[in-house]
């Protein structure tokens, strides 16, 4: 009889072998080193020259918004009709680079893409700092800065309400629960992050404001569990916000009755249009600094190639979305349409229509090749392009539109002013210095996050001799329970595998006080510590419904019952037009909700543990594992729980003072 002789697969060449996601060192410790560096060491040459030339920029801003302020809009470029120019193509501009970050963060956790770990974090404060320099312009743009509030649903002095009837209401809500529910959940993510940081920290005043923010996290796995569930919430309810806020923007233009405007494509193709010149921005904020901070091994050429298919990807949306309206217009027989068109692309800004087109349609098209992708000068500079495109398609719609109205009698030439050129310049400087100061005092990494990818590529190599020093052990008392005083028996563990056996073991054993703190949370140690489903959801069901029964409640109360105005036969309350208002305030309450519920389920914050005064947990945050066995528990014997813990495969076992 024939023995079947096994097959044995060669190895894929070396062009065809894929590049790790985060490079092995053996063992996660160094990536806390890796990461932290660039907020715990001196601060660098790069970094100061560049604050300073965005400090002066964020100035000059500053002093453009005052000088607006005291002498009045007249000193932009407005005219009539061209109504809106920079103020509202740099407001749809940034608001689009703010998407990215919700893209990468939410949806592509959501879709378990493992690769978003190492820049979601750039992104989502990219985000928050991008919707914070948009906020800015609709602000300045009203005239009468001073009356601004009362598109807040607050009673002004003249006993007015907002009109919800109005797109640009929605924006209010819409960028609003945007902006909030972004820091959200960028705070979420930063928790474990902050309390990496407090274990690390030297000084007392950074070990004092990391500690305050961490909120008492102490990586337990209980706390694991329910921030799993909390982060989870908080993304599925970010991805309707990707088309949601996007596309009210869209509505600002396609309820108006202007050709070139007035298109149902206008929502889907807004949307494209963020999330590509989003990614655009992220590319070209992350190509320089993994060199600049030294993350070459954190942001691999893997995390750059894969960024560059998406945005190849998202330019052949683009560039079809453009293709689309041309053919709508020409299909639908409408003169105005098909004039209009024509004069984006032959008439005096024709030359902004065809460098959009070659930015974000021909430009990306250099991702195809991998030779291209693998360049870190030629993704910054097709970056750059697509950047400058994206701002040059808002700029074609907004100003390429209104120039050219119905009466030939208004048409003109819309050119902007200086004043219009250096308020645009404040806001790079208010990006870039907020940006700045972000990369210096927090991770730039989410450590935690890329830590759990990492574990599945190390050896968990052994530790170095200093992280194996001896401690000295507690006693135990005379009846061979825990030392009276004590808080509880700490174990240590070297491995995830030998603390999820550990967890197994100890719930068998029927001791119910008792828990696991890992630097990232370890699949399968909920199940093997008998944990149940996280209440979390329930936290967030509660919250949208209130959230979205109080925007319905608002909206009637305003607008029909106490200040009804008629406006062209439209019923004072309708539910569909105020649907994007109750949505939004769903959102909102319902994001609050998860947060909140996970703070109460892990009775957080807690400023005070006993854990945090001994010296080898602060391994937790690092590359260890811990478990923990109350005092208090019923079952709990010290000298069985030794030898238990010891033959699991502890490296050290010792008490731990209350």
């Amino acid at each position: 009889m024939e023995t079947a002789v096994p097959i044995q697969l060669a190895p894929p060449p070396p062009e065809l072998a894929r590049v790790p996601l985060v490079a092995d060192r053996g063992g996660v410790g160094w990536l806390s080193d890796t990461i932290a560096a660039i907020t715990e060491g001196k601060t660098p040459k790069w970094w100061w020259i560049a604050f300073t030339i965005s400090l002066l920029a964020l100035c000059l801003g500053v002093a453009m918004v005052l000088y607006l302020v005291t002498t009045g809009v007249g000193v932009w470029g407005v005219n009539h009709p061209v109504m809106w120019g920079w103020a509202i193509v740099n407001f749809v501009w940034w608001i689009g680079i703010g998407h990215a970050g919700t893209l990468i963060s939410a949806i592509l956790f959501l879709l378990r893409q493992q690769w978003r770990t190492a820049v979601n974090r750039a992104a989502e404060a990219m985000t928050i700092f991008a919707v914070i320099c948009a906020a800015v312009f609709p602000v300045i743009h009203v005239g009468r800065v001073w009356f601004a509030w009362w598109l807040l649903p607050i009673p002004t002095a003249n006993g007015l309400w907002p009109q919800f009837h109005s797109p640009l209401m929605w924006d209010v809500f819409a960028i609003g629960t945007y902006f909030t529910v972004s820091v959200l959940f960028w705070y979420m993510g930063l928790l474990p992050d902050l309390a990496v940081m407090r274990e690390r920290a030297r000084n007392k005043a950074r070990k004092f404001c990391y500690g305050l923010f961490a909120l008492g996290w102490t990586g337990s796995h209980r706390h694991w569990h329910h921030y799993q569930k909390a982060y989870l919430v908080l993304a599925g309810l970010c991805t309707p916000l990707v088309l949601s806020v996007h596309s009210i923007v869209s509505l600002d233009f396609a309820a108006a009755q202007l050709p070139g405007w007035h298109s149902t494509i206008f929502p889907p193709y807004f949307v494209a249009g963020a999330i590509f010149s989003g990614l655009a921005m992220v590319l070209t904020l992350v190509v320089p600094l993994r060199k600049l901070c030294r993350l070459e091994d954190v942001i691999t050429t893997r995390h750059v190639e894969v960024m560059c298919k998406v945005t190849l990807a998202m330019s052949a949306l683009v560039g079809y979305a453009n293709l689309m309206e041309l053919f709508t217009a020409w299909y639908s027989g409408n003169p105005y349409e098909s004039r209009a068109l024509r004069q984006q692309a032959f008439g005096p800004y024709w030359w902004a229509y065809w460098t959009m087109m070659a930015c974000t349609v021909a430009a990306p098209q250099a991702f195809w090749f991998k030779r291209a992708r693998a360049n870190p000068a030629a993704v910054f500079g097709v970056a750059l392009l697509i950047n400058v495109g994206m701002w040059l398609e808002r700029f074609v719609i907004v100003v390429g539109s209104l120039s050219r109205d119905f009466l030939p009698a208004n048409w003109s030439y819309y050119a902007p002013t200086w004043v219009d050129v250096c308020t645009f310049v404040g806001s790079f400087g208010l990006f870039f210095t907020l940006f700045l100061l972000f990369l210096r005092f927090l991770p730039l990494v989410a450590i935690a996050e890329v830590k759990s990818v990492a574990a599945h590529v190390s050896r968990f190599s052994p530790h170095s001799q200093e992280d194996s020093a001896p401690a000295e052990d507690g006693k135990p008392d005379a009846a061979g329970g825990v030392e009276t005083g004590a808080y509880g028996l700490l174990a240590e563990f070297e491995t995830p595998a030998a603390a999820l056996r550990a967890a197994e073991a100890i719930r068998d054993q029927g001791l119910r006080r008792w828990d696991v703190f890992t630097p990232y949370p370890v699949r399968g140690l909920g199940r093997a510590m008998g944990l149940r489903n996280s209440g979390v959801g329930w936290f967030a069901l509660v919250g949208g419904a209130l959230g979205f029964l109080a925007g319905m409640a608002m909206v009637w109360f305003m607008n029909q019952r106490d200040y009804p105005i008629p406006i062209g036969g439209k019923p004072l309350f309708s539910p569909f037009s105020a649907l994007p208002t109750a949505f939004e305030t769903m959102v909102l309450l319902a994001a609050f909700g998860a947060l909140l519920g996970m703070l109460w389920l892990n009775r957080l914050p807690r400023l005070h543990h006993p854990l945090l005064k001994h010296r080898r947990f602060a391994l937790a945050t690092r590359d260890r594992f811990f478990l923990v066995i109350a005092r208090d528990d019923p079952k709990c014997d010290e000298g069985a729980a030794r030898k238990l813990l010891a033959a699991l495969g502890s490296c050290r076992v010792e008490l731990v003072e209350d």
